[in-house]
C-alpha cells in the first residue's frame, strides 16, 4: 500500500540558510530529502513515516564543486551524472566516478546524491569504499556553525551516523594527493546494472620500482556489503606497506583481510560467498599491482 500524500508536509526553502534555520527550529520533524532515490522507495512501499519533508534538492550551495591547490570540495547535492561528467574528479578520483557509474541506471544517477548515499547508510552503498580510500572529510553545516568530520568518523554502527540534530552534510572534501596511484575497483552483484552490491572494493596503491622487484610505497584498501559499515582494511594495508610484493607477502595480506571483514548471510548472497569473493579481489588487486600499472578498461 503507497503512503497517504495528505500525511506528509512539505517545504522547499530557496536557500540552504533558510533549510537550516528551518532544521534548526524542530529538527525531529524534518526529513531532509534531496534526489529522493531512497525515501520514493519507502513511500511507494508504504514504509515511511509521515514526516514533514524538506525538500533541498538543487540548493545552490550543496551543488558547487569546488577546486583548491589541495583539495576538491564536492556539493553533498552533486549527483551521480555529477560525478561521472567532472573531469577532475575523472581523473584524479577515478574510483568515485566509476562508483557513480555503478549505482542504478541512468534515471537514478540524474536524481540521487552523493550526500544522500552517504546519510542513507547502507553498507552496500557504491561510493562509500571510494570515500574512505581516498581519505574524505564531511564539511558538516547547522546553525550553530559547521564543523570538519573524517569520514571514516562518520558511520558508527548500521544506519548510525554521527550526524548531530539539524545538521547537514554540505561539502565532502577530497585531499589531492593521489595521483601516480594505481587505482582498482569492482562491484560483485547479480548483474551489471539496477543491482545492489554483494561486495564492492575500492583500492589504491603507490609502489615504488627497483630492478625487477616492486615495493609497495602507500595502499588503501576499503570494502562495502561485508560488514555493518563500509570499512577500511587498515591492518592489511600494514602488511602491505614498505613491503617487497611478493607471492608470500600476497598471500599473508590475502589472510589479513579475511580476518578484518565480518560477511553474514541475507537475501543477497551468503557470508561464504562474500568471503571468497573477498579473497579473489584482494588478490586480483595485488596481482594488478605487482604488474606495476592498472589495466585499461
Amino acid at each position: 500500500m503507497r503512503s497517504d500524500p495528505a500525511d506528509f508536509g512539505w517545504l522547499t526553502p530557496r536557500t540552504l540558510e533558510d533549510a537550516l534555520e528551518v532544521l534548526g527550529k524542530d529538527s525531529k520533524q524534518w526529513l531532509p530529502i534531496a534526489g529522493g532515490t531512497d525515501i520514493m522507495v519507502q513511500y511507494a512501499a508504504g514504509a515511511l513515516k509521515p514526516r514533514k519533508l524538506l525538500n533541498i534538492w538543487n540548493l545552490p550551495e550543496l551543488r558547487q564543486v569546488s577546486v583548491f591547490s589541495q583539495e576538491l570540495q564536492v556539493g553533498a547535492g552533486s549527483t551521480y551524472t555529477d560525478l561521472r561528467n567532472n573531469p577532475i574528479i575523472a581523473g584524479e578520483f577515478p574510483l568515485l566516478a566509476r562508483a557513480a557509474s555503478w549505482t542504478g541506471g541512468i534515471a537514478n544517477q540524474n536524481r540521487g546524491t552523493l550526500g544522500g548515499n552517504i546519510v542513507n547508510a547502507s553498507p552496500a552503498a557504491d561510493s562509500l569504499p571510494a570515500l574512505l580510500v581516498y581519505e574524505a572529510e564531511l564539511l558538516l553545516v547547522s546553525v550553530r556553525g559547521e564543523r570538519r568530520l573524517a569520514y571514516r568518523d562518520f558511520h558508527t554502527g548500521y544506519k548510525q551516523m554521527n550526524l548531530e540534530p539539524g545538521e547537514l552534510i554540505r561539502d565532502v572534501s577530497l585531499p589531492r594527493r593521489f595521483s601516480g596511484y594505481i587505482s582498482y575497483a569492482r562491484k560483485v552483484g547479480p548483474r551489471n546494472a539496477q543491482a545492489i552490491s554483494k561486495v564492492c572494493i575500492a583500492a589504491v596503491a603507490r609502489i615504488q620500482r627497483a630492478l625487477s622487484r616492486i615495493t609497495i610505497a602507500d595502499a588503501h584498501i576499503a570494502l562495502g556489503s561485508v560488514a555493518p559499515i563500509p570499512i577500511r582494511l587498515y591492518e592489511t594495508e600494514q602488511v602491505l606497506k614498505g613491503k617487497i610484493l611478493d607471492s608470500a607477502q600476497m598471500e599473508l595480506a590475502v589472510r589479513t583481510a579475511m580476518s578484518e571483514i565480518k560477511p553474514i548471510s541475507d537475501i543477497r548472497s551468503t557470508a561464504r560467498y562474500r568471503a571468497a569473493v573477498v579473497r579473489n579481489l584482494i588478490g586480483e588487486f595485488l596481482a594488478i599491482v605487482q604488474q606495476g600499472e592498472a589495466p585499461r578498461e
